[in-house]
């Protein structure tokens, strides 16, 4: 949620006089939440004055050089936050930069315009020309298939009919011969 500039100017005045700070009734975060933001507005405005808490009219574009400085900081061993700062730059985005940054280098960096590049498409499947030997093996292969899966699916009736035969005259099978 985007706040005015006196708003934000007010609450870090009652923050760095340690007075209670009420959550804004329009906001949606907790207490809790709110305030870890206007810790961030009052280090912004100690580092930045009252420039780095004025909302920018449009976005600002980072060269790939000036991203890598402030990457360069971050490996150095400075911490984000303070690096992000110092420079004006979301911690997010300096998080996100130095990510891509150790993924794919300088590379990564470089500002592309645009939709991402489609994946190469996938090879295309070659028709292979079978000699008239291997065609004719080919379609006895695929006859003997057909007639093993017939002959699969007739053994499994069969023993399915011979199974409820079975059940249906359990007493015949139990008898046994009578001795004369």
């Amino acid at each position: 949620m985007k706040y005015a500039l006196e708003f934000k100017l007010e609450c870090i005045d009652k923050y760095k006089k340690g007075i209670h700070i009420d959550v804004p009734p329009n906001c949606k975060s907790s207490h809790r939440d709110f305030m870890n933001g206007v810790r961030n507005w009052a280090k912004t405005y100690d580092k930045l004055g009252m420039g780095g808490l004025k909302h920018s009219v449009c976005n600002r574009r980072w060269t790939a050089e000036e991203r890598f400085k402030i990457v360069a900081q971050t490996l150095t061993g400075k911490p984000l936050i303070q690096a992000a700062l110092e420079n004006g730059v979301n911690v997010g985005q300096l998080c996100r930069w130095a990510k891509i940054y150790r993924e794919k280098g300088m590379d990564g960096l470089e500002l592309r315009k645009g939709r991402k590049p489609k994946e190469p498409d996938m090879p295309k499947k070659k028709k292979i020309r079978l000699a008239p030997s291997e065609r004719e093996e080919l379609e006895l292969l695929r006859a003997r298939n057909e007639y093993l899966e017939a002959e699969n699916v007739y053994l499994k009736k069969l023993d399915a009919l011979v199974c409820e035969r079975e059940a249906a005259h359990p007493k015949a099978k139990k008898r046994k011969p009578s001795r004369r």
